[in-house]
């Protein structure tokens, strides 16, 4: 198991980098995938056509997201924590991923950095 941490700078407002990062609408804007996902603590969320599911644990609207990421019979839960802060760039999200499984992790980092952020980072300088 391997743990991941970066910082990621976005050009927007925390509220409009955690509606992109909970809104199913939005979701699907910048990932070109249908998502299914809200901010409520408890409910379970399903994103790029099932690739990434898990569940919501802990929100804190336009501060925090936190999620536990299913990796089939995992004993060890994979968390990953996104903290949003304002920045003189518009917004930057520390992301903590835990206990990501070692044959995941090269195509995990990937996603972060390609499918997840840096789509997200593209959408958000069109707006």
């Amino acid at each position: 198991m391997k743990d991941f941490k970066k910082y990621y700078t976005l050009p927007a407002e925390p509220q409009d980098v955690f509606m992109a990062l909970t809104n199913p609408f939005t979701i699907e804007l910048w990932s070109g995938y249908k998502a299914i996902m809200d901010a409520n603590v408890g409910t379970e969320f399903s994103l790029w056509e099932g690739d990434i599911s898990g569940q919501n644990i802990e929100i804190i609207e336009n501060k925090k997201i936190v999620q536990e990421w299913y990796f089939g019979e995992q004993e060890e839960k994979s968390i990953v924590t996104m903290n949003i802060f304002e920045n003189k760039k518009g917004s930057q999200v520390e992301l903590k991923h835990t206990n990501i499984p070692d044959e995941d992790y090269d195509n995990i980092i990937e996603g972060w950095n390609e499918y997840y952020f840096g789509a997200l980072k593209s959408f958000l300088e069109i707006e």
